[in-house]
């Protein structure tokens, strides 16, 4: 049988499973973030998205990667602090992981093999690319990395 979203398991920062089942009835934005990226800012709008709509049932998954120029090189320490000090992020910021290649998460390869980017290409180009999930557990949409939060805000406004 295969796995739904809600099946897959990922880690949060200090390593402690986290079942994305937990989310079940939200809409959920999962992004592919670093620190040290020219879309860095992209901060800012998610924690805005997060702290109007998180009461409404929106939840923002962010997951550090490094695979894109080395722009993510610090410990999952080192990420929470920069988030929380520099952006004052207080969505959900994961474990470090791969999005591309064979150590890809496998919660990544589920999302990409549900929504394909341009030209059925399933490779995360860099930072910042977005998966909007519906409240059952679908992928909706995808974002390439240039499409800051604000955009996609009123996709977000529909599903909630």
């Amino acid at each position: 049988m295969t796995k739904g979203i809600y099946d897959h398991v990922v880690k949060d920062a200090k390593m402690n499973e986290v079942s994305i089942g937990a989310f079940k009835e939200k809409v959920l934005l999962v992004v592919n973030v670093a620190s040290e990226c020219g879309f860095t800012y992209q901060y800012e709008g998610l924690q805005r998205l997060y702290s109007k709509y998180a009461q409404d049932g929106l939840e923002i998954l962010g997951f550090p990667c490094n695979q894109f120029k080395a722009q993510e090189s610090g410990t999952n320490e080192e990420i929470q602090f920069f988030c929380t000090e520099k952006y004052d992020v207080s969505f959900n910021v994961f474990n470090k992981i791969d999005v591309n290649g064979q150590d890809a998460d496998p919660f990544y390869e589920f999302l990409k093999n549900e929504r394909p980017g341009i030209m059925g290409t399933k490779n995360i180009k860099w930072n910042f690319s977005k998966f909007l999930v519906n409240k059952n557990g679908e992928v909706v949409k995808r974002y390439g990395p240039t499409t800051k939060p604000e955009a996609i805000e009123s996709d977000i406004v529909r599903l909630l």
